[in-house]
């Protein structure tokens, strides 16, 4: 929220803070700010639980047509909001860079890459389009309307499906270097575990989704059990500390969750 009270821009702007039934005194922190953030208003979604449904409740009760989105465990860096205001008056969807120094140790950094330094990230699957973090993008109501919003049927990898949507319906993402959000990275092995589980997963439901819009990408299969074979001639990394058993726990996450989504949803892996 610091972040945001210092932000300035020459139109009018808002601040829209969704609580999607937080038990971690989100709310009592946001209302000290209503002094230092007079745009601010407060919305209670927590009759449905769900990112999507947060946001797209959150959209709804916001008034202006140009709508930029922020994580509540990241942080806006100075300029961002000016950036994407003035990013989004061109253009319907916009991607911000990346910070990854601010917030994380330099073990957290270690085993995470900086994804959107110099442009959106790249997929390698079906439809083969751009992908941007859902707290680091801006898109214009009118495009936001005509995709349906976040699918509130998702628990994870809304923000994917998201963008794809509305480059399927006509947009194309601009990179704008000048807007920066501060990310915050998951720094326990459990959490990296479960976050990389759940992604993976989610990767091959959408594959599955949108596997009409291109052709399958190459031996799938093949990739697959040469990255199981890794782990296994890695496992030592298990005993070499913090940073070295993240990144080894990282990726068992991401093949289990592969394999979790080639069972249940019946398509290869990505």
């Amino acid at each position: 929220m610091d972040g945001l009270a210092s932000q300035e821009w020459s139109k009018p702007w808002e601040v829209v803070f969704v609580d999607n039934g937080s038990t971690d005194n989100s709310r009592a922190i946001a209302e000290r700010y209503k002094d230092r953030l007079p745009c601010l208003r407060i919305i209670d979604a927590s009759e449905k639980q769900g990112k999507s449904f947060a946001l797209n409740k959150g959209i709804r009760a916001a008034r202006g047509e140009l709508i930029a989105f922020a994580d509540a465990d990241d942080q806006v860096a100075p300029g961002w909001l000016a950036a994407m205001g003035n990013a989004l008056e061109t253009h319907d969807l916009v991607a911000c860079r990346w910070d990854i120094d601010a917030l994380n140790s330099e073990r957290s950094r270690r085993y995470r890459r900086n994804a959107q330094l110099d442009g959106v990230q790249e997929v390698h699957y079906p439809p083969y389009l751009p992908h941007a973090g859902g707290g680091t993008i801006g898109i214009r109501r009118e495009l936001h309307m005509k995709i349906g919003g976040f699918d509130e049927s998702l628990r994870h990898l809304e923000d994917t499906d998201y963008v794809w949507k509305a480059q399927l319906a006509g947009a194309r993402i601009h990179f704008e270097p000048a807007a920066v959000m501060r990310i915050r990275f998951r720094d326990d092995i459990k959490s990296i575990y479960m976050q990389n589980r759940n992604y993976a997963e989610y990767n091959v439901f959408l594959s599955r989704r949108y596997r009409s819009h291109g052709e399958p990408m190459p031996h799938p299969w093949r990739k697959f059990f040469s990255a199981w074979l890794s782990l296994a001639r890695t496992s030592r990394r298990l005993f070499r500390g913090p940073g070295p058993r993240a990144v080894w726990t990282g990726k068992l996450g991401w093949q289990l969750g592969l394999l979790r989504g080639v069972l249940k949803y019946r398509v290869p892996p990505v």
